[in-house]
């Protein structure tokens, strides 16, 4: 009796134990910053036409100039554009507080941001880079969050290079359309030096579309 008591306390000891840690990792996971990041919005736009945000990309992988420089309707120009990206962020504490006495961020709050990185899949399952999406990339932003208000950014969100690269190359001489979500993951950290990121996400569809005149 004494030994099956023993056994239930070391079985019992090691389930607190295990969610002791899983509590432990979701914790790290989630930064130990008291404010955490929230998108507002996350759009973005072709590059033929980059001042056309919206929250959905068709990302044409060749672009025909006809206008500009050497560029004539009889001699157009072959173009590739990067698609640009634009962010705006707030941020929210992770502890409101009272409701009749919410707390408010401080300056320490504010976050820096200083990288990001974005990563493309399917709906169907198919995500192998290079063969049924981009390559996922890392880049450089700065941008800092105030603890009073709300900070935009732009970015590339599918670079001119891609375009190049299998799978986006075959679809400048085919009909083909490739639809993906693209994950955009924001880095950076408060004023207290803490880990801060935030995670959005943008349906994409890639092909060879018609272009603007």
């Amino acid at each position: 009796m004494t030994a099956k008591l023993g056994r239930a306390a070391a079985i019992a000891g090691v389930i607190v134990m295990s969610t002791a840690l899983a509590s432990c990792n979701s914790f790290i996971r989630d930064g130990r910053s008291p404010a955490r990041l929230v998108i507002l919005t996350l759009q973005g736009a072709s590059g033929a036409q980059p001042d056309k945000l919206s929250g959905t990309v068709s990302s044409d992988v060749e672009t025909i100039i006809t206008s500009g420089g050497n560029c004539t309707t009889t001699s157009p120009c072959p173009t590739t554009f990067s698609d640009p990206g634009a962010v705006e962020m707030v941020l929210q504490l992770r502890d409101i507080g009272d409701p009749k006495a919410p707390s408010e961020p401080s300056p320490l709050n504010a976050v820096t941001i200083n990288r990001y990185n974005v990563s493309y899949r399917r709906a169907d399952g198919r995500n192998t880079p290079g063969v049924d999406v981009p390559y996922p990339f890392e880049s450089a932003v700065t941008i800092t969050v105030p603890d009073n208000g709300s900070a935009k950014a732009g970015f590339d969100l599918v670079r001119n290079i891609a375009k190049h690269e299998a799978p986006l190359a075959a679809l400048v001489t085919g009909e083909t359309l490739i639809t993906t979500i693209a994950d955009v993951t924001f880095y950076g950290r408060d004023l207290a030096g803490n880990d801060v990121s935030v995670t959005g996400s943008i349906g994409v569809t890639f092909g060879n579309f018609g272009d603007p005149q």
